[in-house]
């Protein structure tokens, strides 16, 4: 496969890609990244190729040394376009001859404007938006403004997600296997049906999630940090700690193997014929407290894990993210809303909750069916803290 970038992305300016013969104007190069960064035909951004002529020939001569590749990079951050773009400026090679290959991505805030004029490029040719140029970008923007969970991770594609997992565990949960005998769409329509990629095949944050091969690398805090400590206090030894990291998929059974290995069962006699077990901890309360932890945190801005913290006497499970929504510190188990609404919807139709608004319950429920305390919460404005102390 050629690397040229004359085979790669064609010989004609088109509305993704731009030649210029120099960087000698930088107005227009800087034009030429606006416009793209608006990315008007929806296309994901463009290429601006330096060194090419309009007819789509290299020209000699062309400055490719480090410093001209820097003073390009530094244009992003001179505040002459705002929202500041995201470029790539490399070498490559167009017709065998050196020119520089600006990447631009399209920008999820548009309008992005040049010294407060937003440039758009709705053929081979720059321009001055429009008044309708100016309300696509603007409705664009506001669609981008969804909630995280459906947002698209850009740099992503379909191999970052595991379609053997989709097919097998996700399809069968959301769709009825008459509906699926007789669709036959292709996998691309539904995943993007399904929100787990957009309509160009990226991956959501919600397919990282749900099915992605490696979440936490493209999305930092998606895994849970399991510690056990030997005693009640964070300064006491540590018996074990795991980072479990994966989709939900493949998560929650890792993380119920932990849960269950550090249970401990008694042996209680109820009369004199009679005799219960009687695990520390119900299971049903963990998981209930760890689901609603994943499917309820803040991934858009904490890097922090979902973390669980087992001591001699109770767990502590904390959740980055403090009540959303209409949800407040004082009416949050009478109250519902989502922050990951999407996710919310798949580990409902996978079966990881039950019912929607009803997981509090279900915690005290067990916990006193189980003989432990009552379940404390300590909600703050970034996290979410359940303790639930041992039937012991």
């Amino acid at each position: 496969m050629t690397d040229d970038l004359a085979d790669v992305l064609g010989t004609e300016e088109n509305s993704c890609l731009e030649f210029k013969q120099s960087a000698n104007d930088s107005s227009v190069v800087l034009r030429a990244i606006c416009a793209l960064s608006n990315d008007l035909p929806n296309r994901g951004g463009g290429d601006l190729l330096i060194g090419v002529d309009k007819h789509g020939n290299a020209v000699d001569g062309t400055d490719v040394s480090d410093r001209a590749l820097l003073a390009l990079t530094d244009m992003r951050d001179n505040g002459k376009i705002l929202d500041r773009p995201s470029i790539v400026v490399d070498r490559a090679k167009f017709q065998g001859k050196d020119v520089v290959h600006i990447k631009v991505t399209a920008s999820s805030t548009p309008p992005v404007r040049l010294d407060g004029i937003a440039w758009v490029r709705p053929g081979p040719t720059t321009r001055c938006a429009t008044r309708d140029d100016e309300r696509v970008l603007s409705e664009r923007r506001r669609s981008n403004e969804g909630p995280f969970d459906t947002r698209t991770v850009p740099g992503t594609t379909l191999e970052d997600l595991d379609l053997s997992r989709f097919r097998s565990d996700v399809i069968p949960a959301f769709v009825s296997p008459e509906v699926i005998e007789e669709n036959g769409r292709p996998v691309e329509l539904q995943l993007a049906s399904l929100r787990i990629t957009d309509s160009r095949q990226t991956p959501t944050v919600l397919g990282h999630l749900l099915i992605g091969v490696n979440p936490s690398e493209s999305i930092p805090g998606a895994y849970v940090q399991f510690v056990r400590y030997d005693g009640t206090d964070v300064s006491d030894a540590i018996m074990d700690s795991q980072e479990i990291r994966g989709n939900v998929l493949d998560s929650t059974g890792r993380l119920q193997a932990v849960l269950r290995g550090h249970l401990h069962t008694s042996v209680k006699t109820v009369d004199d014929f009679t005799e219960q077990d009687t695990p520390d901890y119900p299971i049903e309360a963990l998981r209930e407290v760890c689901m609603n932890a994943v499917m309820h945190r803040n991934y858009e801005s904490s890097h922090a894990p979902v973390r669980i913290s087992w001591f001699a006497d109770r767990i502590e499970v904390t959740n980055p993210g403090g009540p959303y929504g209409q949800v407040r510190s004082d009416n949050y188990d009478r109250v519902n809303d989502y922050r990951n609404p999407s996710l919310a919807g798949a580990m409902k139709a996978l079966g990881y909750v039950n019912r929607f608004g009803r997981g509090i319950g279900r915690i005290r429920k067990s916990l006193e069916l189980n003989g432990n305390p009552p379940a404390e919460f300590v909600i703050d404005t970034s996290s979410w803290v359940v303790v639930i102390r041992s039937a012991r």
